[in-house]
């Protein structure tokens, strides 16, 4: 149940192209999370963590900070996003970067990582219901 699998990582660079570019994307301190739907493939969501390497210089600030993001989505996105998506054919893809200006600790990554999936589940269904 608490798992992350290569298949739930967003690695396919059309994918990752077409997201920044025509994807939506909001804020919620300290990530800024880009997402899109996509047509159905074998996960209902593929997500993307980023950390900015102008801003943390050091590979092993950038890599904590990753970790602590994953950590977070992983023990949050079952109850928190997969069972808020709207059963359809369509795939969410999303990247999470990570815009803070200094290494915050698990506890509040977790929070904010709580709020940010509480929005995005929202922006999702908002997005659904203008199309059906």
């Amino acid at each position: 149940m608490y798992t992350f699998k290569k298949e739930e990582r967003l690695c396919n660079k059309k994918l990752i192209s077409g997201l920044f570019h025509s994807g939506s994307s909001f804020l919620c301190y300290p990530y800024r999370i880009s997402w899109m739907a996509v047509p159905h493939q074998s996960v209902p969501v593929q997500v993307l963590f980023a950390v900015a390497k102008k801003r943390y210089k050091r590979a092993v600030d950038r890599n904590l900070i990753k970790r602590r993001m994953r950590e977070a989505y992983r023990l949050h996105k079952q109850q928190n996003l997969y069972a808020g998506l709207p059963q359809s054919e369509q795939q969410i893809i999303l990247s999470v970067s990570y815009i803070g200006k200094e290494i915050t600790d698990s506890v509040f990554m977790e929070k904010k990582m709580l709020k940010l999936l509480a929005q995005l589940t929202e922006q999702i269904h908002a997005k659904f219901a203008e199309t059906h």
